[in-house]
């Protein structure tokens, strides 16, 4: 389904229903307890925040195709002249929110129940609740993200699983929730307005909002977001003028809201300050956002030869000179303006059955945590609570008792649009190994999205949809520009690549993983993805079509 497309197919229709509100239709099935979620005043928030904002977001998506169409007629990215006076201006974000002041470490996570009483008890400062890239978005699970979510508010959540049970710590402090809603991309197809699916950003943030916002209120917090795959400053003041429609709608105060924005699109990392001052008076800073970025590089400039061609995914670190520019100049943009930079993600997970495995992952953590902290940045992410502890005494380290260092300035660093887009620069091959795991990596990941998890363990590493983006649109890069792999100097071709993808299946199929029909669905999806001649802008719109 290709956005703002809808059809009955797509729709569930054996579950459509009227709901309470004017013009809106529930394509789901009401489970246990989503009545609780989806009550009429919550639905009528939703719906008038989609007619007032819709048509502005689709317009902005349109943006976003010209932008591609210029840059795959050889324009390039770069600063914008028109905003040249917002560079130049002498402004600041809004001091940081309770709960907010130090992000030393924030984990990330789905909204599952196991992983909400997880993170919330993990001992990180912050937790990214996540109804993104960590999460599959099937209709139970949004739902059910919601309930949990709203019940960890009212420490009313527990879990058993295993003969464990899992509740929360009482009498003690609990991670700060920060909630990741979806891409202004995607559509909720299982609820219509007005006879057009909602925005799945909407959907995630109104429904959060409606039913939290008091209560963080009452705890002396707020409702706090991080802001995904933005790509202008455009998009950030349409996600602004929502936060004062919302704010004023509840009769809260402006400013209630605060948002971090995830710099992970190529466009977004030449508008950094722009899209800082759109969200000003309700901005908790920027996040690094680093395997994303990578997808987007390739995407972005797909067209354009070798002058954009990246090695391998596992070869490229964020020491690469292009890689460098971009997380120096997002702190320096940052605590210019008086807002947080976070770091990127750990995504190692620790082994408690292998200490070898465990002291190479844990090793890489503390390196990743010390160039950081070192460089400025106020807080870093990880994916496993079992990581929480060295990312903290790496930024103990650096901080002592500040909750951040928003006073290092970073005046020394000067990033030019040149830097950014040194991508030729960065060292590393292309191989048949890393082919090979590109093909795995990603078929192993589809199965699991395509099952209901979108947080999955992969050869010692969480990987999310990100790892799949990255893995396939390399892939179809190579294919496009008859790259020879330096170990065994064949040609990637679409041939190559279907020899290897039953290769790697046959050998998952001797797992217990091994599903036949997720892994169908997944095989398919993949070789659509990465193979066919046209470029599909998100994995996730093919995919999301195909779940019921």
């Amino acid at each position: 389904m290709t956005n703002g497309e809808f059809s009955e197919a797509d729709s569930g229709a054996s579950h459509d229903r009227p709901s309470a509100v004017r013009g809106s239709l529930i394509h789901g099935p009401m489970s246990d307890r989503f009545d609780e979620i989806l009550t009429p005043e919550a639905l009528a928030f939703v719906a008038d925040l989609h007619r007032a904002f819709d048509g502005r977001r689709r317009e902005l998506l349109a943006a976003r195709q010209a932008r591609q169409a210029e840059l795959s007629a050889g324009g390039m990215l770069g600063f914008l002249p028109e905003t040249e006076e917002i560079r130049r201006g002498d402004w600041q974000v809004a001091p940081p929110a309770f709960g907010l002041e130090d992000r030393r470490v924030e984990i990330t996570g789905p909204v599952d129940r196991k992983m909400t009483i997880n993170a919330l008890n993990s001992g990180a400062k912050v937790w990214l609740a996540d109804f993104e890239d960590a999460n599959s978005p099937t209709w139970e699970n949004n739902l059910n993200g919601q309930l949990n979510l709203r019940s960890a508010l009212d420490r009313e959540i527990d879990f058993e699983s295993g003969g464990k049970s899992y509740a929360l710590r009482p009498d003690e402090e609990l991670a700060t929730i920060v909630v990741r809603p979806r891409g202004w991309h995607l559509d909720e197809k299982h609820l219509t307005v007005d006879g057009r699916p909602v925005s799945a950003s909407l959907f995630d943030f109104a429904l959060y909002f409606f039913h939290n916002a008091r209560r963080l209120l009452a705890k002396g917090k707020g409702p706090y977001f991080y802001l995904p795959k933005i790509e202008s400053h455009l998009e950030a003041r349409l996600w602004n003028d929502v936060f004062v429609a919302a704010q004023n709608a509840l009769g809260l105060p402006l400013g209630t809201v605060r948002a971090t924005v995830l710099i992970e699109t190529y466009p977004a990392a030449f508008e950094m300050e722009e899209i800082l001052y759109e969200l000003r008076d309700h901005s908790a800073g920027l996040n690094a956002g680093r395997w994303d970025y990578l997808f987007s590089v390739i995407k972005k400039f797909r067209t354009r030869g070798r002058e954009f061609l990246l090695p391998e995914r596992n070869t490229v670190t964020m020491t690469a000179p292009f890689m460098r520019a971009y997380t120096e100049l997002l702190v320096r943009t940052c605590h210019k303006r008086g807002a947080h930079a976070i770091g990127g993600m750990a995504a190692f997970i620790p082994s408690r059955r292998d200490p070898e495995v465990n002291a190479v992952a844990l090793e890489k953590v503390r390196a990743d945590k010390t160039r950081e902290s070192g460089d400025g940045f106020d807080g870093s992410w990880v994916a496993h609570p079992d990581l929480v502890p060295i990312c903290k005494e790496v930024f103990d380290g650096v901080l002592g008792d500040r909750p951040n260092q928003l006073d290092r300035l970073r005046e020394d660093v000067s990033v030019t649009a040149e830097d950014l887009l040194s991508v030729s620069k960065t060292p590393g091959e292309i191989t048949e190994t890393g082919l090979r795991s590109n093909v795995d990596v990603a078929l192993r990941y589809l199965a699991a999205w395509m099952g209901g998890s979108g947080a999955v363990a992969i050869h010692n590493l969480m990987e999310d949809a990100a790892t799949a983006e990255i893995s396939r649109s390399q892939i179809w890069q190579w294919i496009h520009n008859d790259i020879e792999l330096a170990d065994t100097h064949e040609v990637v071709t679409k041939e190559l690549v279907e020899r290897i993808i039953d290769e790697e299946l046959a050998k998952i199929r001797t797992e217990p993983i091994w599903d036949e029909n997720l892994f169908a669905q997944a095989t398919a999806l993949f070789k659509e993805v990465a193979l066919d001649d046209d470029f599909a802008e998100f994995l996730t719109l093919p995919a999301y079509s195909q779940m019921p």
